[in-house]
């Protein structure tokens, strides 16, 4: 059991590092162009050496001594052959270089195969591109499981293909060979800390900038429902008021008209039931209806919310308005034709609005509500002659939220007192030609 457990571990363990090899660990680098500059260059200058190192030696022999008194002589490629093969060989190892950059795993590779083609007679040839082809591909290789494989594979194909009388790396670079590897992983692995860094910090940020936009979308809806609920609210409560404080004053002179006004005060009442549920539903239906029973009928469990206020309520509107005592004049000009609900819904509440403060502010005046259907736009204007002052000033919260409220539909909103006495809102809002 042990046994199967821990041969079992070796290959999931395996099977993890064949798939991690083929995962970049980050991004994979874009040089920039002077980056590309650089390398280009260095990569001719290289070739342009290494090529006139190949020719100015074809045909040479090199003397070593293997033994204290025993020297062989080793000749190197000569001939048209011998030339094109190092001057090939030269050739491919550096111009690789030049993408080190964005490829350094295939560099490593392709600089590590014409290494090992070298004649070792000649291996100064690539031995220079062999070296800067694993440091790039320790330094930019954004696949690290598969660098931290081909590198020491690399470095042990290239040490040990010589011999004891033709060593592919001379005697004097063997500190070299040991210590540029050491700096190379030295320099990846800081190299590979900083990019870890930088990618941990920009998550930080994306996941603050998240958050952040989860809070300015809460306070949106937060201010939207504030909004809807103000202009519900004031509007019905405003004239349930009115309607109660008249029916109280003529209770006992006139009983039939306090019940007509108690009557309007009831009509109001629902009103404002109706608009609060159509709110709250809208707040509450997903919940509920994750809640429900899946064999219970929908209707049975989610009340369906009535729709919401629109233009062609205007005369209801108006006519709750004239039952607390002030005169309103209702007119329509254009031709009337559907709109978006929410635009509706935006000129709908601006009437309510001017309504409601004039009820408020302006008891004894005259009201005229002015909607005209133009063929790029909608107007509502809703005009007040000017009475006594009733309640005390507003917090002008309720035109803020109109402004608000039409600003997403890119209307807008004027409001100021007339020059004749009174005060005027007018609402503008563009519309789609018919």
């Amino acid at each position: 059991m042990d046994a199967r457990t821990t041969s079992e571990r070796l290959r999931e363990a395996a099977r993890r590092t064949v798939r991690d090899a083929r995962l970049p660990s980050g991004p994979a680098l874009r040089p920039t162009r002077r980056a590309w500059q650089f390398d280009a260059l260095v990569a001719l200058v290289l070739g342009i050496a290494t090529v006139y190192y190949g020719i100015d030696n074809a045909g040479n022999v090199v003397v070593r001594e293997i033994a204290p008194g025993v020297e062989i002589v080793i000749p190197r490629p000569a001939g048209p052959g011998g030339l094109a093969l190092m001057v090939t060989l030269a050739a491919v190892a550096s111009g690789a270089l030049a993408l080190r950059r964005r490829y350094p795993l295939a560099v490593l590779c392709i600089v590590t195969a014409a290494t090992l083609a070298t004649p070792q007679s000649v291996m100064r040839l690539t031995f220079y591109a062999f070296i800067i082809a694993v440091y790039s591909a320790a330094v930019y290789s954004p696949y690290r499981v598969a660098a931290l494989v081909a590198l020491p594979v690399s470095v042990v194909l290239v040490g040990t293909s010589g011999n004891a009388a033709t060593p592919i790396v001379p005697n004097e670079y063997i500190v070299l060979l040991i210590l540029v590897p050491m700096a190379v992983a030295a320099v990846g692995l800081r190299t590979w800390k900083l990019r870890t860094d930088e990618g941990s910090a920009r998550l930080s940020l994306l996941e603050r900038e998240q958050a952040e936009a989860l809070r300015r979308a809460v306070e949106h809806e937060r201010a939207r429902i504030a909004r809807e609920l103000h202009d519900v609210v004031t509007h019905n409560v405003s004239v349930m008021i009115i309607q109660a404080g008249a029916a109280r004053k003529i209770m006992k002179i006139s009983p039939e008209e306090a019940g007509e006004a108690l009557l309007a005060v009831e009509a109001g009442g629902r009103s404002a039931m109706a608009e609060l549920r159509h709110v709250m539903g809208l707040l509450t239906m997903a919940d509920e209806g994750e809640g429900r029973d899946e064999g219970a009928d929908l209707t049975d469990t989610v009340a369906v919310p009535a729709p919401q206020p629109g233009l062609d309520q205007l005369e209801a509107l108006v006519g709750r308005v004239r039952h607390t005592g002030l005169p309103v004049g209702l007119t329509v000009t254009g031709s009337p034709r559907p709109l978006p609900p929410g635009v509706e819904l935006a000129a709908y509440r601006v009437v309510q609005e001017a309504l409601t403060n004039t009820v408020k502010h302006a008891s004894g005046s005259a009201a005229a509500v002015t909607v005209e259907y133009g063929q790029e736009r909608l107007r509502v204007e809703v005009t007040d002659t000017g009475g006594h002052p009733g309640a005390g000033p507003g917090s002008g919260r309720g035109l803020i939220g109109l402004r608000e409220r039409l600003a997403v539909y890119d209307g807008i909103l004027t409001t100021g007192r007339r020059l004749t006495g009174g005060y005027r809102v007018e609402a503008l809002i563009p519309l789609e030609a018919p």
